[in-house]
C-alpha cells in the first residue's frame, strides 16, 4: 500500500507514545512506526491497528546506529519524539540515565533535518517551569527555574528544537505534559498508584501534608488534542500545554479515589521529598482548547473509565 505519511513515534512502548501512536494509526494512510527500548515500556502497550500499519522495532534513540538505520529504512514525515526516561523518583535516582536522553534528542534531529522531516513533535514537560511564578502556567511568559536533570534535559529539548529551526529550517510542535493518567498507565505515578492500593484496600502514602496541587489530563485528552495539532497543521514552531485547568491537591485526589473505589484505606503521610516535588503545578490551557474544541473529561469521569478498563492491572 502508498501510504501518505511515515510516522515515528519513539517511546512509543510507553503509556502517552502509545496512545498517540494508535491514534494517527487509525488514519489508514499513516504507516506509524513505533521504536523502544523498553527500558521502562511495555511491548503489551504497542497497539495493534485494524490496518495493519503499525510496525514496532525495538531501539534505542540514544544509539545513533539504531536510529538511524530505521530512519534510513522508512524515510519519515513526521515524527513524534516522545522518548524519555520518566517517572519522578526514577528520574530523581538515575540523574545521569536521565542526561544521556540528551543524545536521544541530538540524534534525531540531525536525522530528521538530513532526511527531509517536516516537522518533529516534541513530549516536553511541565517540570520545564519549576517552582512557579505565576498561575496559570503560560508558554510564553513564566520562566524556566528548574534544576532537577529530567526538567534540564526538557528544556534542553526545547533549546535544541527551537535553534534547528532557526537554523535549518526544521518545523517543530511542543507539547509541554502536564500529568497525564489512564487505564495502561505504569504504577509509578500518582492516580494509578492511588487506584490500584485502593483496590486493595492498601495504606495510601503521600509525600509531606498532601497539599501540594496538580492537574490531572485523561489519556484521551492528551492524545486528542495532539493529533490535532498535526491533522489540522496548528501551532507549528510553538509550545502548547497539554493538561488540565482543574487544580486539586493530592491529598484531596486520594479522598476522591478512595470514594470513587469504595475503599477502606487509609492516608498515610510520609516525609516530604528532599526535591522534585513542587508546590503546584496549573497550566493555561488556552490553545489545547483550542485543539479540542470540547470541555475536559473530568476527574471523576476519567477514574470511572479507568475503573472500567480490563486494561487496568492491579
Amino acid at each position: 500500500m502508498a501510504y501518505q505519511n511515515h510516522i515515528l513515534v519513539t517511546g512509543g512502548a510507553g503509556f502517552v507514545a502509545s496512545g498517540i501512536a494508535e491514534k494517527l494509526a487509525q488514519d489508514p494512510l499513516n504507516l506509524v512506526v513505533v521504536v523502544d527500548n523498553l527500558l521502562t515500556g511495555s511491548i503489551e502497550k504497542v497497539p495493534v491497528s485494524p490496518h495493519n500499519n503499525i510496525r514496532f522495532i525495538k531501539c534505542d534513540v540514544n544509539r545513533f546506529g539504531d536510529i538511524s538505520s530505521v530512519f534510513f529504512a522508512y524515510r519519515f514525515d513526521y515524527v513524534f519524539h516522545y522518548a524519555a526516561v520518566v517517572g519522578v523518583q526514577r528520574t530523581l535516582d538515575n540523574p545521569v540515565l536521565v542526561l544521556g536522553d540528551i543524545k536521544g534528542i541530538r540524534n534525531i534531529l540531525d536525522l530528521c533535518k538530513n532526511t527531509g522531516v517536516r516537522r518533529v513533535f516534541y513530549s516536553s514537560s511541565s517540570e520545564v517551569y519549576g517552582e512557579p511564578v505565576e498561575f496559570p502556567q503560560n508558554e510564553e511568559t513564566t520562566p524556566l527555574n528548574s534544576r532537577l536533570p529530567y526538567a534540564i534535559v526538557k528544556n534542553v529539548g526545547e533549546a535544541f528544537l527551537k535553534s534547528y529551526q532557526k537554523e535549518f529550517g526544521l518545523n517543530y510542535t511542543i507539547f509541554r505534559f502536564f500529568n497525564t493518567y489512564g487505564p495502561k498507565q505504569s504504577r509509578d505515578f500518582v492516580i494509578s498508584r492511588f487506584i490500584s492500593r485502593a483496590l486493595r484496600n492498601d495504606d495510601i502514602t503521600i509525600y509531606g501534608d498532601g497539599s501540594q496541587t496538580r492537574t490531572f489530563c485523561y489519556i484521551d485528552d492528551n492524545v486528542e488534542a495532539c493529533s490535532a495539532a498535526f491533522n489540522k497543521n496548528l501551532f507549528i514552531n510553538e509550545v502548547v500545554n497539554i493538561g488540565s485547568d482543574r487544580e486539586l491537591q493530592i491529598l484531596d485526589l486520594a479522598k476522591t479515589i478512595i470514594r470513587a473505589t469504595g475503599s477502606k484505606s487509609k492516608i498515610v503521610h510520609l516525609p516530604p521529598l528532599a526535591e522534585g516535588d513542587m508546590t503546584r503545578r496549573m497550566p493555561d490551557t488556552s490553545k489545547m482548547n483550542d485543539l479540542l474544541n470540547r470541555k475536559l473529561i473530568p476527574l471523576e469521569e476519567g477514574i470511572r473509565k479507568i475503573l472500567a478498563d480490563t486494561r487496568f492491572i492491579l
